[in-house]
């Protein structure tokens, strides 16, 4: 599970300057409206949207406690991506090295899955 930790690294470093950066260089209203004015804005915004719900739905899946999962699934509406990375490495870091308990959560000793 080294990899897929240091995969999930990158991830919330690789978000965390990409946030700082748009948020000290960019202006949020107005270069969301350039994207939205734009088609291609609009099929990427829809792209990621589709993600963040299946990503979202992954997390209402493995999680035992519904108001924990409702608060990642807000958090991932919200901050994408950047929250998405911190729920797999908790995930993996939680998950003690078993790929069935990192993908199915408090479910695996549920199904008795060895």
């Amino acid at each position: 599970m080294k990899i897929p930790k240091t995969i999930a690294w990158i991830g919330v470093l690789a978000m965390t300057a990409a946030l700082i950066f748009g948020f000290v260089k960019g202006d949020f209203a107005s270069d969301g409206a350039l994207l939205l004015a734009n088609p291609w804005g609009i099929v990427s915004m829809v792209d990621l949207y589709v993600g963040f719900v299946l990503f979202s739905c992954w997390i209402a899946f493995r999680e035992k406690n519904s108001i924990v999962a409702a608060v990642w699934i807000v958090m991932m509406m919200i901050l994408g991506f950047f929250a998405g990375s911190i729920y797999v490495l908790l995930a993996l870091y939680q998950s003690n090295d078993d790929a069935l308990k990192f993908f199915l959560g408090f479910r695996k000793e549920k199904l008795n899955v060895s």
